[in-house]
C-alpha cells in the first residue's frame, strides 16, 4: 500500500491525472456545446459549403416568406431516414424562414393509406393551404433533376439540377394566391416556340400559357392578360393588325420579341409599333464599346430599369445577339408614353450590307397609355334624361347608378432580339441575367404580381481548377502549406539561435 501511495505522489502520476482531468473537461465542454447547437434552428446551425450553393435561398424567396401571412402545410410522403439528405436539409432550412410554414413527415410504409388520401405517390411533398383550399404537390424528382440523356453516352444517369427553392416557392405561391394570369402566345406567322426553361419559369409563376392563332380566330380572347409574340417571320394581315390595335386601345398588354426578320419588312406589325412611338432601324445593331470578346454584334446593352423590372438583377449583364435597333418616335396620341429600358452606348451603329448609321439605339422599350373605362351597355350618357315614376327628370347615369369602369393601362413591350431568351445562349453563359429580365418584363404587365420564378441550381461537378477557385480552395492550396512552412521556419530559427 505504501508503494501504491508513493506511486500516486510521483510527478509523472500528477501530470497524468491532470491530463486525464483536462481531457474529461474538454470532452464535457464539447458535448454540452453540441447539445446547445443542436437546439438552434436549422438556418443558424447549417452552413452551405456545397460548390453550387444548393441550400442558399435567394432574397426573392426570403422576402416572399417574410410577408407570408397564411398558414401553409408541407406534408412529406416519404421515409424520413431514407430520404435524400439534401431534400431533408433544404426543407428544414426553408420552413425555418416563416412561422406560417409547417412540415410533417408521413411514413407511407407504416401508413399506406396516406398515398390514397392525398392522391399522390411516395416521395412527394403535398403543399396545402386551408384558408384558400388549394393543394398541389412536388415530387422529389422535380427537386433533384436527373439527366437521363447521359445514359446513351456514358451508360449511367447523372443528376443535373437541384430545384428545391424554385419548386417550393412556386407551390407556396400557388396555394396562397387565387390569382392566375392567362398568356396567349400567337401562332400562324412563323413564330418561334418559347424555350423549355422559359415555359418552366412561367409555370413556376402560375402563368398559364396557351396558343392563339390570329389567322383562325381574329377575336382576341376576353381572358387574355398578355399577348406574347415571339420572333414572327411573317407579317400580320390588315384585319389582324386592326384586332391587335383595338385590343391595345382597350387596355390590353402585349410583348413583342423581334426575330431575324426586320420589322420594317413586316409593315402591318411595324404600324402597331409606330402607333406607340417605336420604329425599327434598318439592319443589325453593332456596339464595339459594349460587346463580347470583340464581336460587335454580341451586345451588352445599357440598362435603365427600376421597380419590378429591376427585381433580382444584380450584375445587370444582359447579352443580345443580332439585335434590331429601335428609334423612339412621336406616338399617335399624346396620352402614350414611350421609354427605353435597354440601349446601346453612344458608339452604336445600325449596319446593313450597304450602309452604317452611327448613333445610340434602343434595344428594348415600353409604351404605356392610360385608357378610360367604358360604360356598361345601355347606360346612356350624361346628356340623356329619363322620367322617373313621379315624372321628374334625371340623367340616365343617375337613374341606374352606373358609373364608368375603372381605368386601364395599355402596355406594349418590345425587345429587339428574340435571341435574348434562346436556350443555347442562356445555357452557355449561365451568369447572364437574360431570363430574369425577360420574366420581370412579363410580370410588369400584371398588377399585384411578383416574379417568383427561380431557376434551378446546377449539380454538375465543378473541378478544383483555377476557373472555380474559391476562398476554401485558396486556403487549402496555398494557406495551409504557407502556415506549416512559416511555423517550421520559426521553430528552426529559434533552435538555431539557441
Amino acid at each position: 500500500m505504501e508503494k501504491m501511495k508513493k506511486l500516486f505522489h510521483t510527478t509523472g502520476t500528477a501530470h497524468g491525472i491532470y491530463s486525464v482531468g483536462l481531457t474529461a473537461v474538454v470532452v464535457a465542454i464539447v458535448v454540452v456545446v453540441n447539445l446547445i447547437f443542436g437546439q438552434l434552428p436549422e438556418k443558424y446551425r447549417s452552413i452551405d459549403v456545397s460548390s453550387s450553393k444548393i441550400y442558399e435561398i435567394t432574397e426573392t424567396s426570403r422576402d416572399f416568406l417574410k410577408d407570408l401571412d397564411t398558414d401553409v402545410k408541407l406534408t412529406v410522403l416519404a421515409v424520413k431516414e431514407e430520404a435524400d439528405e439534401r431534400i431533408r436539409t433544404f426543407l428544414s432550412k426553408y420552413a425555418s424562414l416563416s412561422k406560417h410554414i409547417k412540415v410533417e413527415w408521413i411514413d407511407p410504409v407504416l401508413h399506406p393509406s396516406a398515398l390514397q388520401d392525398y392522391d399522390a405517390s411516395e416521395n412527394s411533398i403535398i403543399i396545402s393551404c386551408e384558408k384558400t383550399g388549394r393543394t398541389t404537390n412536388v415530387t422529389f424528382d422535380k427537386i433533384v433533376v436527373v439527366d437521363y440523356s447521359s445514359y446513351y453516352y456514358t451508360g449511367s444517369i447523372s443528376e443535373s439540377e437541384f430545384d428545391g427553392e424554385g419548386q417550393l416557392t412556386s407551390a407556396v405561391n400557388y396555394v396562397t394566391s387565387e390569382a392566375e394570369k392567362q398568356i396567349y402566345r400567337t401562332a400562324g406567322h412563323g413564330e418561334s416556340m418559347l424555350p423549355a426553361n422559359i415555359t418552366e419559369l412561367m409555370d413556376k409563376n402560375n402563368y398559364k400559357v396557351s396558343e392563339w392563332n390570329l389567322l383562325m380566330d381574329q377575336e382576341i380572347p376576353e381572358d387574355c392578360d398578355l399577348l406574347l409574340m415571339n420572333a414572327p417571320a411573317n407579317d400580320l394581315t390588315e384585319e389582324e393588325r386592326d384586332a391587335v390595335l383595338s385590343y391595345l386601345e382597350g387596355g390590353g398588354k402585349m410583348m413583342l420579341l423581334l426575330g431575324e426578320t426586320n420589322s420594317t419588312e413586316l409593315p402591318n406589325l411595324a404600324a402597331v409599333m409606330k402607333e406607340y412611338g417605336m420604329e425599327a432601324a434598318d439592319g443589325y445593331i453593332a456596339d464595339p464599346q459594349r460587346c463580347y470578346q470583340g464581336n460587335a454584334f454580341y451586345i451588352f446593352p445599357m440598362l435603365s430599369v427600376s421597380g419590378a423590372m429591376a427585381k433580382g438583377l444584380s450584375s445587370e449583364m444582359i447579352l443580345l445577339i443580332n439585335a434590331h435597333g429601335l428609334n423612339l418616335t412621336e406616338p399617335a396620341r399624346e396620352t402614350i408614353s414611350t421609354t427605353s429600358f435597354m440601349t446601346t452606348s453612344n458608339t452604336g451603329s445600325a449596319v446593313t450590307e450597304e450602309t452604317q448609321t452611327d448613333g445610340t439605339y434602343t434595344l428594348g422599350a415600353v409604351a404605356t397609355e392610360t385608357v378610360s373605362g367604358t360604360e356598361e351597355p345601355g347606360s346612356g350618357n350624361g346628356d340623356e334624361t329619363a322620367e322617373d315614376a313621379d315624372g321628374t327628370e334625371e340623367t340616365a347615369s343617375e337613374s341606374d347608378g352606373s358609373a364608368d369602369a375603372p381605368e386601364k393601362e395599355t402596355r406594349l413591350t418590345v425587345i429587339s432580339s428574340a435571341n435574348m431568351i434562346d436556350s443555347q445562349l442562356t445555357e452557355t453563359f449561365t451568369t447572364l441575367e437574360n431570363t430574369a429580365l425577360f420574366m420581370n418584363a412579363v410580370t410588369a404587365n400584371f398588377d399585384g404580381v411578383e416574379n417568383l420564378s427561380i431557376e434551378p441550381k446546377s449539380l454538375a461537378v465543378q473541378y478544383n481548377t483555377i476557373q472555380y477557385v474559391g476562398l476554401i480552395s485558396l486556403f487549402a492550396i496555398f494557406g495551409i502549406p504557407l502556415v506549416i512552412l512559416a511555423g517550421g521556419f520559426t521553430v528552426w530559427f529559434k533552435r538555431r539561435k539557441a
